[in-house]
């Protein structure tokens, strides 16, 4: 009997640009609270109960893993053949007509009035920004972390559909 080895993630293969929009590794932050708290009941004479770190260890890492999922949904980027997504908006590479040149820090350019890409108010802190110019003479900022690789990824799939 045999058996045809099929893809297991076809669309995964196609993301040419990925980033996640935080680490989970950050969920660390509630078993050093937890820790903390009974370092300083012990240290403070108020003897060994559990209640207090446990609590600590609960509560921050509740709020905690709220942030990263809230992180890693409006703030991770992916950059398919076809579409660029920027935090929970998609965007059809077919819309970018143009993108701009980096800006040097001294100038800004009029891009970076423009809105910015995803749900979000602006750019998310740590992200910089790519001007793009889209159909309709619209105007818009992706945003990456690694900002020069994504520029890198997008300028030729936005060159072989612009006349």
């Amino acid at each position: 009997m045999t058996m045809e080895s099929e893809p297991v993630n076809k669309v995964a293969s196609d993301v040419l640009f990925y980033e996640q929009g935080s680490s989970w590794a950050w969920l660390l932050l509630g078993p050093f609270a937890g820790g903390g708290m009974a370092i300083l009941q012990m240290t403070g004479g108020y003897g060994r109960d559990l209640w207090i770190p446990i609590l600590f260890l609960v509560l921050v890492s509740a709020f905690v893993a709220i942030q990263i999922k809230a992180a890693r949904i409006h703030t991770s980027v992916e950059l398919t053949a076809d579409t660029l997504r920027q935090g929970a908006e998609i965007l059809r590479i077919d819309e970018i007509v143009k993108i701009y040149p980096e800006a040097a820090r001294s100038e800004s350019p009029k891009w970076e009035s423009d809105r910015a890409l995803g749900e979000l108010s602006g750019i998310p802190r740590g992200r910089t920004g790519i001007g793009l110019k889209l159909t309709g003479n619209r105007g818009a900022q992706a945003w990456a972390r690694k900002h020069r690789k994504l520029r890198e990824a997008l300028t030729p799939l936005v060159e072989e559909r612009t006349p």
